[in-house]
């Protein structure tokens, strides 16, 4: 189907046209108004002169009235011809008409569909009331905005009408009809059925409504006997034939329209309803009022999948999303509320469905029954479901970035003073173990935080240029280890691979959860496949609500052939704390780990699984030109002893006392000297000093007042060359934009041991001496 706005610039004559043929006009008309003014003076000399001066005017104002017409029509015939050329076979109805209706060119498909009137309003009337007014509303808002759209609901269906204006007084008119059907299922033999529009208007009605109630029937209100119809229950209609009670269902209730099913009820004591109740198309079911089934029709068997319900109880097919099924059923029976809705979970052992019933009360000759209507809402509480995992999942990362920052400053502190503690035993002493043992698990707290961060892609990577060979080789070794000698790793590495920027550290731990993973997924041993390839993707890839775009890709996938996942499990595998170990086996952090690291370093992932053969998590890179580096610091493990420090001045900026306190100790024990600051506001009075010498700063990054990256702007405008360290539990994702425009600085995450801290210390310092910065 062709655009209108190209064909249009397609097809349209110059503008030079129009403006000719409209100046022309202007100039006539202007000349009869002329002639008239000066009929008027004429008149005073004589009735002859006069007479002349009228008949002039009469005769330029008809040249002016047929050269305008002329103009339009030589500007419509113009457009015709191109239109026929460009329009003729398009599969969309398009007509070319005048302002006021007047057609000069209309498709194939407008006349294959009948529309073939002189008039566009004849054609219209055909399916819409008020078919002059529509087009003289369309055209007017077409000439204000260009194109005007609307969708009608007619006695033929819904009718899109999109209008678009040519010139001043031409319109090409594009009619899009879309046929109201009845729902799947539905017997339209069998059940009255139809449909209503806006104010209760009959849009639609099937052969047996028009059996039962006649062909001229325009509003729904003509059937009823009663203002306001009850849905769900028996109402008295106005038929041919006279009063009938009758049974209404409505089964889909838009603003536009909703669908009506009609059952007739001639005697609903004589048990007549239960045979037609059979055949409604919408699914329902016949309740006693404790919750058993009393008849099921075909419509509600297919939709819960159930061969016979009849005489089992309402609990046995659904549960409840939180409310009591006996409270819902208790208050509708007792007549507290004509009608209720719910959403209830199927009980089913195959994939998660949800229906939304609506209970109502029913007349029965045992004192009274209550009806349930069926719809399924699998596809609604999915999209609600998801709506409420990223609600959740925003929740955590809050909580992750404020729980990280001060957990982490608590962390630092304990495992620095631990430390310095460590300094003064050695491993012979009776207290080494225990010290160690403080710092092995404050370290183990860390990794848990990490984790959170690193699922809530709020944690700062520091990414760099990798190429995964060489990552992968040096990871295999450990990754053997893990797996132990049961399992087979194979590491398969493709050729020319490209490389990726990510944080190697991360991208380790990324590995090492899959693999984790794959092997706790085969129990008693099996073969675990680590494969890297390049990808090129030359069309977007979308898959599980992501899109990949177009370009280069690094792909690594992690096999397994252990027992697989469940397809309604497989969607939850990357929420956090969400497990399918047993209660001590496992945090469910680890894959909610892998898809936060993967996703904050600007790549994708995604997970395959077959049960009983295995499952497959693929992670796909943006590649990158291998000259393109990013100059990071590595915080090497370094031994726990002290080595002399090159003589400095450090200011260490840091609000939480405990962390100020063990980082100063720790760079006085080097033979630094420290000057200390709790605050932004103290490090700038600090350095208001002209004659002080600083040669190292040390800051946090998040603190009362002015952050780190803010304060140290302001510094280093008199100290433009003082290199800096900063320091943090926690840093959003600003202070990376922040840091990258601050030169010669680097990143030591909290909570950092006093070998970190003083190795990154003594790496700038050297560089200080050596003339480097």
């Amino acid at each position: 189907m062709q655009d209108v706005a190209v064909v249009l610039e397609d097809i349209a004559p110059p503008r030079s046209v129009f403006e000719r043929s409209h100046s022309w006009t202007k100039a006539v008309l202007s000349l009869a108004l002329i002639a008239s003014v000066s009929s008027f003076f004429l008149e005073a000399q004589g009735l002859k002169l006069a007479t002349l001066g009228l008949t002039a005017t009469l005769l330029l104002g008809l040249v002016g009235v047929w050269a305008y017409s002329r103009a339009t029509t030589y500007t419509a015939k113009g457009l015709a011809r191109r239109m026929h050329v460009a329009l003729a076979k398009d599969p969309q109805k398009k007509i070319l008409v005048s302002y006021a209706g007047k057609v000069f060119f209309r498709n194939d498909a407008a006349r294959d569909d009948g529309l073939i009137a002189a008039n566009l309003v004849k054609d219209l009337g055909v399916f819409i009331v008020d078919a002059q007014e529509t087009l003289t509303r369309l055209h007017e808002v077409a000439r204000l905005k260009e194109r005007a759209t609307e969708t009608l609901v007619t006695r033929k269906g819904m009718t899109d009408l999109t209008v678009t204006c040519v010139e001043k007084n031409l319109f090409l008119w594009e009619i899009t009809g879309r046929a109201v059907t009845p729902p799947s299922g539905a017997d339209e033999h069998a059940v009255p059925m139809i449909t209503v529009g806006r104010n209760d208007s009959i849009l639609f009605m099937n052969e047996s409504a028009r059996r039962l109630f006649g062909d001229r029937l325009a509003q729904f209100s003509e059937m009823l006997v009663d203002e306001a119809p009850i849905f769900g229950a028996i109402n008295t209609l106005r038929t041919k034939s006279g009063l009938v009670p009758c049974f209404l269902q409505t089964i889909g209730d838009t603003r536009v329209r909703r669908e009506i099913c009609i059952l007739p009820a001639r005697e609903p004591s004589k048990g007549r309803l239960a045979v037609t109740f059979e055949d409604l198309p919408v699914a329902t079911l016949k309740l006693s009022c404790e919750g058993e089934i009393l008849h099921a029709n075909r419509a509600s068997r297919r939709l819960i999948q159930g061969e016979t319900m009849e005489g089992t109880g309402i609990r046995d097919v659904f549960e409840g999303l939180g409310r009591p099924l006996d409270d819902w059923l208790r208050e509708v029976s007792e007549g507290r509320l004509d009608t209720s809705t719910e959403f209830l979970r199927l009980k089913t052992e195959t994939q998660e469905s949800f229906l939304q019933v609506t209970l109502g009360q029913l007349p029965d000759d045992n004192g009274g029954a209550l009806y349930a209507v069926l719809n399924d809402a699998t596809e609604l509480k999915t999209l609600e479901a998801q709506f409420v995992q990223s609600q959740k999942m925003q929740a955590i990362g809050q909580l992750a970035g404020g729980v990280a920052h001060d957990f982490n400053n608590l962390l630092t502190a304990i495992t620095g003073h631990c430390d310095l503690l460590l300094l003064r035993h050695d491993k012979g002493d009776e207290n080494f173990a225990d010290l160690t043992q403080i710092a092995q698990n404050a370290n183990r707290a860390a990794s848990l935080v990490g984790q959170l961060l690193a699922f809530s892609r709020k944690q700062t990577l520091q990414p760099e240029v990798n190429h995964l060979e060489q990552t992968l080789a040096d990871l295999t070794h450990l990754l053997n280890r893990l797996v132990g000698d049961n399992y087979r790793l194979d590491v398969i590495n493709g050729e020319d691979l490209d490389a990726i920027r990510v944080d190697n550290q991360q991208f380790e731990q990324v590995i090492m959860n899959l693999v984790v993973n794959a092997r706790d997924a085969m129990d008693g041993g099996g073969v675990i496949t680590v494969e890297t390839k390049n990808l090129r993707l030359e069309n977007a890839l979308v898959r599980d609500r992501a899109t990949v775009p177009v370009g280069d890709y690094v792909s690594v996938e992690v096999r397994d052939n252990g027992v697989g996942i469940p397809e309604h499990k497989l969607q939850k595998v990357f929420e956090p704390f969400y497990t399918s170990k047993p209660v001590g086996e496992g945090t469910g952090l680890g894959l909610s780990t892998v898809y936060g690291i993967v996703k904050q370093s600007g790549g994708f992932v995604f997970a395959d699984s077959v049960v009983g053969e295995g499952t497959t998590f693929t992670l796909l890179f943006p590649a990158v030109v291998p000259n393109v580096q990013m100059v990071t610091e590595e915080i090497a493990e370094v031994p726990l002893e002290l080595t002399p420090a090159v003589a400095g001045i450090v200011l260490l900026v840091e609000d939480e006392a405990p962390v100020r306190a063990f980082a100063a100790r720790a760079l006085r024990i080097k033979g630094l000297t420290v000057l200390e600051a709790g605050s932004a506001d103290e490090a700038l009075k600090i350095l208001q000093d002209k004659n002080l010498r600083v040669d190292l700063i040390v800051t946090d990054v998040i603190m009362p007042g002015l952050d780190g990256p803010s304060w140290v702007k302001m510094a280093r405008v008199d100290r433009p060359d003082t290199p800096v360290i900063f320091v943090s539990g926690y840093a959003d994702g600003k202070f990376g934009e922040d840091r990258l425009s601050i030169e010669n600085s680097t990143f030591l995450p909290k909570p950092f041991s006093l070998a970190q801290l003083t190795a990154t210390v003594d790496s700038h310092l050297n560089r200080v001496v050596d003339g480097l910065v």
